[in-house]
């Protein structure tokens, strides 16, 4: 048994030095799938002796790159993520966030620790779960550090990351919570066809039937529970060797006599960031008791907290220098991942590939194609609102003309596009960002944790749904 435990361990070494080594960084990923798609969408979506078709497909390209709604969702992201390490930096969250790293001793009870809890602040909400991941796995980074202890900081990070394995089957899920809206699927169709679907059509899906229905809670209760034993498993074998980081950067003084009163004021600095407070309770009061938390509510809030726990405006600026520095990546890749998106979907690559994928399935089969179709998909377009919109159209006239229940097809959906997230280095970003991670450094458990959601969420397709 043991002679097989060390031929196991000594394959899985053998993986993470070849991925340590040749595994792109997120901006190589980035343009190398731009290449792609750019490709594809050349070759097989028309014409290619057509030298318009490959003018259309550079302007798609352009399209989405500049796509206004995509960019403002990704100063969205910069903001939750600068927001977010500001907010760790202040005195009151720091005492918050050690206490709460106080029960990891080891590097077996941080995975758990960071996953479990990762887990269910994104089951609740992606955006928190993103930042607060994040957060964690920084903050016991730190402890280690200052204790000259070692660890497996790269597992630590992948821990942290969890949270947008098991997101769309949560409160925040994009395409679970579109379908509930009254005319959202018969938007898909024309009224004629809508009128041809006949009773077999669904005006609404309720989350009852989605993220609050029996087999979804089974799905997220497993995952809850499987996920910190697999990394809990993952931690008691030999450390990768990576060295903590230099988390405690130099940071210019500044002389006292240079500061302007206003820039030390403890109380202007409060005052602000409770009139922020403020006006953020009457704003978003109906949205906070509906539990509807978008990036703009989150966003809101971090800045008022991080004005009401910093001591003044010097402490608030230096805060903000060092976590900007976090943002850098996604202020050039966001864009180039906008511009994927719009190849595929304006190329008609994602309805070919669904269609594919829906042509060759069987009434049985249809929630694995739709599990597997949505995954490869979530590579080039990861975002799960951006992906239904194009996708869902297909998966539910599939689901009708097959006589699958459309809450299945929905909820295969939601896996197959949370899955490949273990796989996709876009989400990833704010987390490698304040963690000062590399992508080739996690990517080796995050690999694993692709095939351990696959399996539960297969498994979960073809036994209980």
């Amino acid at each position: 048994m043991n002679k097989i435990q060390n031929i196991k361990l000594s394959i899985t070494q053998n993986i993470a030095k070849y991925i340590e080594k040749y595994f792109p960084s997120p901006l190589s990923i980035a343009l190398l799938l731009t290449l792609l798609s750019l490709c594809m969408a050349y070759f097989f979506s028309s014409n290619p002796a057509d030298v318009s078709h490959a003018i259309n497909i550079m302007t798609y390209w352009r399209d989405g790159v500049w796509n206004e709604s995509l960019l403002v969702f990704g100063y969205q992201m910069m903001l939750i993520l600068v927001l977010g390490h500001i907010l760790a930096l202040s005195q009151p969250a720091e005492f918050l966030l050690s206490k709460l790293t106080s029960f990891a001793n080891s590097i077996s009870s941080a995975v758990v620790l960071v996953s479990f809890l990762t887990i269910l602040v994104a089951y609740f909400n992606w955006g928190l779960g993103l930042i607060f991941g994040a957060l964690l796995v920084r903050k016991i980074g730190e402890k280690f550090k200052q204790e000259n202890k070692d660890m497996n900081y790269p597992l630590l990070g992948a821990a942290g990351y969890v949270g947008m394995l098991v997101w769309h089957g949560g409160l925040s899920g994009s395409a679970p919570l579109k379908v509930t809206e009254e005319n959202h699927l018969s938007s898909f169709y024309s009224t004629e066809k809508v009128i041809g679907f006949g009773t077999e059509f669904w005006s609404q899906v309720s989350t009852s039937e989605t993220i609050f229905s029996i087999q979804n809670l089974l799905v997220s209760l497993s995952l809850l529970l499987l996920i910190p034993l697999f990394l809990y498993y993952l931690s008691k074998k030999k450390n990768s060797g990576y060295p903590l980081p230099d988390f405690n950067e130099v940071i210019p003084s500044i002389k006292f006599s240079d500061i302007h009163p206003l820039d030390r004021s403890k109380l202007a600095t409060k005052f602000v960031g409770l009139l922020l407070f403020i006006i953020f309770i009457v704003t978003y009061k109906e949205h906070l008791l509906k539990l509807e938390i978008t990036p703009n509510l989150l966003n809101f809030l971090m800045l008022s907290l991080c004005f009401l726990l910093h001591s003044n405006l010097i402490s608030f600026s230096k805060a903000l220098g060092e976590a900007i520095k976090g943002a850098s990546g996604i202020l050039i890749q966001f864009p180039l991942y906008f511009g994927i998106m719009g190849v595929m979907s304006q190329s008609g690559m994602v309805e070919q590939l669904a269609q594919f994928f829906i042509e060759i399935s069987t009434q049985e089969t249809l929630p694995i194609f739709t599990f597997l179709s949505a995954g490869l998909v979530n590579i080039f377009v990861p975002s799960g609102g951006g992906q239904w919109a194009i996708q869902g159209p297909i998966i539910v006239e599939a689901a009708i003309g097959k006589g699958v229940e459309l809450p299945t097809t929905i909820m295969a959906f939601a896996y197959g596009d949370q899955v490949t997230n273990m796989l996709q280095p876009f989400w990833a970003l704010p987390l490698l960002g304040i963690t000062k991670l590399k992508a080739k450094q996690i990517f080796p458990y995050t690999f694993a944790l692709f095939f351990v959601g696959s399996f539960v969420f297969i498994l979960a397709l073809f036994f209980i749904y």
